[in-house]
């Protein structure tokens, strides 16, 4: 019987990144039942680390608490600019949304995606920078009633570009450049995403801890 992780997310791209790489060890990745309907905890940590860990202890906890001791997979993961300091970091998904950002000339209210706001604010953010070297980084946390067991760290490095490229993936993607494949994240294919994500790097790094867990 394969071993069964659920992990504590409803994002489409973070599942698919987590079950490719599942996949290739025989190990089934499933949302986490009824993720819906329980309420987030506030993610209050400083680092990908204190998150991914509050994340899995917490919602472990809550599936016990339902009478489903599993095995969660929870984790924290964003983009890391070096002339930034390291911003977004945690913030990543929030980052123009917490720093009030408005779009030049359309007030708040602009139509526009969360993403394309991110990623405008931080070009923004970045415009007269030459040092533009950054990272994705992913901390994952495996936890059972409230106990974490385990955790694990993946990265991809590359630059920021100064104007979005490609129509693929999602988040910071567009203005994601790898110098070694000559495109951003946006313009590889899933294949290569799969082969190189920060996530599916640090769920590899996650396996030979798992392979001792009795399924």
């Amino acid at each position: 019987m394969a071993l069964i992780l659920y992990a504590a997310t409803s994002n489409p791209g973070k599942l698919r990144d987590f079950s490719t790489a599942a996949a290739e060890e025989g190990i089934a990745v499933e949302p986490l039942p009824g993720l819906a309907d329980i309420p987030a905890p506030e993610e209050h940590e400083s680092t990908f680390a204190g998150n991914a860990r509050l994340k899995a202890e917490y919602y472990s906890r809550v599936a016990a608490q339902q009478g489903n001791p599993v095995l969660v997979l929870a984790d924290d993961s964003g983009l890391e600019v070096d002339a930034l300091d390291g911003e977004p970091g945690v913030r990543s998904a929030r980052y123009a949304q917490d720093a009030g950002y408005a779009l030049p000339g359309t007030g708040n209210a602009a139509p526009v995606s969360t993403d394309d706001r991110n990623n405008l604010y931080l070009l923004d953010r970045m415009h007269g920078i030459a040092h533009r070297t950054a990272r994705y980084h992913c901390v994952l946390a495996l936890a059972r009633i409230g106990e974490v067991l385990f955790t694990a760290d993946g990265r991809v490095e590359g630059e920021i570009l100064t104007a979005p490229r490609g129509r693929g993936g999602f988040g910071y993607d567009p203005i994601f450049f790898i110098p070694e494949l000559g495109r951003t994240m946006a313009e590889i294919s899933l294949e290569e995403k799969h082969a190189l994500s920060h996530r599916g790097r640090a769920f590899r790094a996650l396996l030979p801890q798992l392979r001792n867990l009795p399924h």
